[in-house]
């Protein structure tokens, strides 16, 4: 099928179609199909076109997920390593706290040490120089880090009697003489008795305390008489409430007769090294 135009204009049009007509004429069907396959041709890239918007959007929501997730990790990060600084901080002063308590700790020994060779050695000290008495009368032992001089009625008084025999203060002499110039020792004087109470009418006694302390500041006095700086030493009376045998023959009751002169190695050092705990 030729088309003609009856105007100037469709004479060039008619050219144009005469060179078209040089090289084929182009059916309406094949036109139809053309222009169909240019129809499918636009939409496919308005939809490739949609899908590239779509997917260029997503692109960027996806970086701009990866940077807050970023920026979240690298703030994460940050305070992990400040918790890190801060954990490492902590643990160098408690390892340096560890290490005085250590030193402290090893301090205390070493004085616990001294003062346990100081009570060896002053055990010894009193010991020789009491070794000429009745080992009935006379002991001398060491118990929770202190030296006990125990001494018998039967050394020291007569019954109910506070003023110490002849003998007795020979040994009390020998006691001062071994522990003088030694101030780091407190002497404790406990006096003990029976339960047998004091004859009634006995002057200047109601009971077994009485009796007790009277003869602990006895020998006290025999003691500071003897050299012994009377701050160092302590009298005390304990009656018959701490007994080492039961009250139920002659022979325990004289056991429970009897004044404990208590050595106590003075622990100031120690207790300012637990005052800095």
């Amino acid at each position: 099928m030729k088309y003609f135009l009856a105007s100037p204009f469709r004479t060039v049009v008619h050219g144009a179609f005469l060179v078209i007509s040089a090289t084929g004429c182009v059916s309406q069907k094949k036109y139809a199909a053309l222009q169909t396959q240019y129809t499918d041709a636009t939409r496919s890239r308005d939809q490739l076109q949609t899908e590239k918007t779509a997917l260029q959007e997503e692109k960027a929501r996806s970086e701009e997920a990866l940077r807050t997730s970023l920026l979240t990790k690298n703030q994460q990060v940050n305070q992990l390593n400040a918790s890190l600084s801060g954990a490492q901080q902590e643990n160098s002063q408690l390892s340096a706290d560890l290490r005085g308590k250590e030193q402290r700790i090893a301090e205390m020994q070493r004085i616990l040490d001294q003062k346990d060779a100081a009570v060896k050695a002053l055990r010894q000290k009193v010991g020789d120089a009491l070794l000429g008495f009745n080992a009935q009368d006379l002991q001398v032992n060491v118990r929770n880090g202190k030296v006990y001089v125990s001494l018998s009625e039967q050394l020291l008084f007569k019954s109910g009697s506070t003023k110490v025999d002849p003998k007795g203060q020979e040994a009390l002499s020998k006691l001062a003489t071994a522990l003088k110039g030694n101030q780091d020792v407190n002497v404790l004087v406990e006096g003990h008795t029976d339960n047998v109470p004091v004859a009634k009418g006995t002057a200047g006694m109601r009971d077994n305390w009485d009796l007790s302390v009277l003869r602990a500041t006895e020998i006290t006095r025999i003691l500071t008489q003897a050299g012994l700086p009377a701050s160092q030493v302590t009298p005390s009376g304990r009656a018959q409430y701490v007994p080492v045998a039961q009250n139920d023959t002659p022979t325990n009751k004289a056991l429970n007769r009897r004044t404990e002169i208590i050595l106590t190695p003075k622990l100031d050092e120690l207790f300012q090294i637990l005052e800095q705990n």
